[in-house]
């Protein structure tokens, strides 16, 4: 009977989502996109049955597992110092606007109370506690959004056929329904976009498992545009975003760069990315150098490297989306905690110069970046000189002073642009931030 139900109310989605002809967003979607672009930080959660392995959230595919084996954790994956409230309170406290956490990862488990599926976190585990409804609660008390992550990359189920280039240790048979997938997978976002509440985006993650070779054949494969129809259809204001690593596709509202500033590509997950000059961007990236726990890595990124990589992303026009991975009982790393309180205190002073702002119109220098609003720069020097040259031109600088007290700060304007003399920073300045108003808007 739940199956039942829940392919009705798939067919209505669907088809109402089908007599749209192409894609316009609503004023709630373009209102939720400037929202999304002013919010500059969020925090990316990992976590699922695979933390019960301490080996990351591919653990099942790189030990490699069977699924037949990997399924039992899930009877044993008892978070039993899970606290929605706590972590909600937290990430507020961190100065965060958004989360995005993994509702279902490439091991096909759903962390949330599924009716198409088994092997989710109420029929699976013993916990009995539908850990997205907790925290989609939590998070609406601190007024903080929710995203959903979801894998289009599924190691365990037999419908996932043919198979990628991932996953091919799990034991699964040689056949399969891939339309059936493709249900299921439609199901499941119905009940994510009908059960939490107001979800901000569908974060997508795993169609490069079979990416083909074209655009239009990837897009054939997964059916991109009717599933971004139907997402529409049910939350109109939702964004959707793909981690596909590649130009955005008609229907996606957001985009996203792994591990990487937009344009960059040190990871080698962005070649084949253009930057879209109409979306709001985001770049993801660890805390160490997993995304899932890891307990034996205790590589933790500073708080400076952190900071300085937030501001570095505002500059470049894009959010960070900070990842934790949290342990198997439902806490935090101490690490973490420790990492986001401390970003927290310094968003709390600074935060002025941070969200809501669009990246500079300098680009990034030998000494820092620089965000903006309006008439107002922020310089943000991380590389402290006596003096330092900001090379615009144009615009009638008003005044220079430090943003932390309101000191004026001497300057020249050249040919070249403008020259600030710069006070001493205090030892142990992550960022000194002075403050230039111009005559106009920058």
């Amino acid at each position: 009977m739940k199956k039942f139900i829940a392919s009705i109310l798939l067919s209505l989605a669907i088809s109402g989502a089908l007599r749209a002809q192409g894609y316009v967003p609503t004023e709630e979607n373009l209102q939720n996109r400037k929202e999304f672009a002013e919010s500059r930080f969020g925090i990316f959660i990992h976590w699922g049955v695979y933390s019960m392995l301490g080996d990351g959230e591919w653990a099942m595919n790189t030990k490699p597992l069977t699924y037949d084996e990997y399924k039992h954790l899930a009877a044993g994956f008892y978070p039993s110092k899970f606290n929605a409230e706590e972590w909600a309170s937290l990430f507020k406290e961190a100065g965060a606007k958004y989360i995005t956490i993994t509702s279902r990862h490439h091991d096909g488990f759903s962390m949330f109370d599924s009716k198409v599926t088994d092997y989710d976190i109420m029929d699976a585990s013993p916990f009995k506690r539908d850990i997205l409804k907790e925290l989609s609660q939590a998070c609406a008390k601190e007024g903080i959004k929710l995203n959903f992550y979801y894998s289009h990359l599924d190691w365990g189920r037999n419908d996932y056929f043919p198979l990628g280039t991932t996953g091919k240790n799990s034991g699964r048979p040689e056949g399969g329904d891939w339309n059936s997938y493709l249900n299921f997978m439609n199901a499941q976002l119905t009940e994510l976009l009908t059960n939490y509440g107001p979800i901000g985006c569908i974060w997508f993650d795993g169609v490069w498992d079979k990416k083909g070779n074209s655009r239009e054949e990837l897009e054939n494969t997964w059916k991109l545009v009717e599933q971004y129809k139907l997402i529409h259809s049910i939350q109109p204001g939702c964004m959707v975003g793909n981690n596909h690593h590649l130009p955005v596709f008609d229907g996606e509202d957001m985009q996203m760069f792994e591990k990487d500033l937009p344009g960059k590509n040190t990871s080698g997950f962005s070649g084949d990315s253009q930057v879209s000059d109409s979306l709001p961007l985001e770049t993801c990236e660890t805390m160490n150098h997993n995304w899932g726990y890891k307990p034996t890595d205790h590589d933790y990124k500073s708080v400076e490297t952190l900071i300085r990589y937030l501001v570095r992303a505002a500059s470049n026009n894009a959010n960070l989306l900070l990842n934790i991975g949290p342990r198997p009982d439902g806490t935090i790393p101490d690490e973490a905690v420790e990492r986001l309180r401390e970003m927290g205190k310094w968003l709390d002073k600074n935060g002025e110069t941070v969200y809501a702002t669009k990246g500079g119109c300098v680009p990034e220098q030998a000494w820092g970046v620089t965000t903006q609003k309006d008439n107002t720069l922020y310089v943000h020097v991380f590389e402290h000189s006596d003096a330092i040259l900001v090379p615009i031109k144009g615009n009638k600088l008003v005044s220079a002073v430090a943003f932390d007290n309101g000191e004026k700060v001497p300057f020249t304007q050249v040919s070249e642009g403008i020259v600030l003399s710069l006070p001493a920073a205090a030892e142990g300045t992550i960022d000194q931030i002075i403050t230039l108003r111009f005559k106009n808007n920058l």
